[in-house]
């Protein structure tokens, strides 16, 4: 029965909307996480993820199964959050030293690379959540037909700003670092970059189309972006 709440140690609780990727139940933990900031309940930290929500507490000043009792009561009457959502252009160089796995990904699925970026850019993406490592973007909307399963070997370092595909799920990587998913292109975007206010350019809600871009133009974004210019656009 949904909703649920789930204890997690003894000062966190878990709330699940459902067992499946679903952008209802992503608006439903969004909506929860800015409730909850209003909600007077001593909170400490929220984690939003595709269909969860996890709420972390003061256990001194309230014990678990109270706090539980709370917060699945504020879900009733829960609606999607109103606040416009930003669609953003994120311009992509596919394949090369850029996209090491894209002719690898092709060949998986009997596709030329063409086809796999045709596939790949067409697509509206919604950003689900945020994490795993600061600003790691996880992106829901990918065409089924690039479903692959993640790598047998993780790399131990891909690049920031790599475009990955792992299951059905596609990314955008935001720091240099290990990753099992297969690498199919690059962007001059920094989806994280710690002076910046917000630290992360993508939130939970927006949306992300890529638009691939020739590799001559990638020194020259790559350069502004690292200067603090948002080489991305807002549709």
């Amino acid at each position: 029965m949904y909703p649920r709440a789930l204890p997690c140690g003894d000062s966190a609780l878990t709330i699940e909307f459902g067992e499946t990727v679903d952008a209802n139940y992503n608006d439903m933990v969004t909506a929860l996480d800015l409730k909850l900031s209003t909600s007077g309940l001593p909170v400490l930290e929220c984690v939003p993820t595709y269909r969860s929500l996890l709420i972390e507490y003061d256990g001194a000043k309230i014990d678990y199964q109270t706090i539980a009792d709370r917060v699945i009561g504020l879900c009733a009457g829960l609606s999607a959050p109103k606040f416009p959502k930003r669609h953003w252009r994120v311009p992509v160089v596919y394949g090369g030293t850029f996209g090491i796995d894209l002719e690898d990904l092709a060949q998986h699925h009997s596709m030329t690379s063409e086809q796999i970026v045709a596939r790949h850019a067409s697509t509206t993406y919604r950003v689900y959540t945020v994490g795993f490592m600061p600003g790691f973007t996880y992106l829901g909307g990918l065409d089924p037909v690039l479903t692959t399963p993640r790598r047998a070997t993780p790399r131990l370092s891909v690049p920031e700003g790599s475009i990955t595909i792992g299951g059905a799920q596609t990314a955008i990587t935001s720091i240099e670092a290990p990753c099992g998913w297969h690498v199919i292109g690059r962007s001059p975007v920094r989806a994280f970059k710690a002076e910046r206010n917000p630290p992360c350019l993508f939130q939970v809600g927006d949306l992300v189309s890529f638009q691939p871009i020739p590799s001559d133009s990638w020194h020259e974004l790559a350069l502004a972006a690292y200067r603090g210019q948002v080489v991305a656009s807002i549709i």
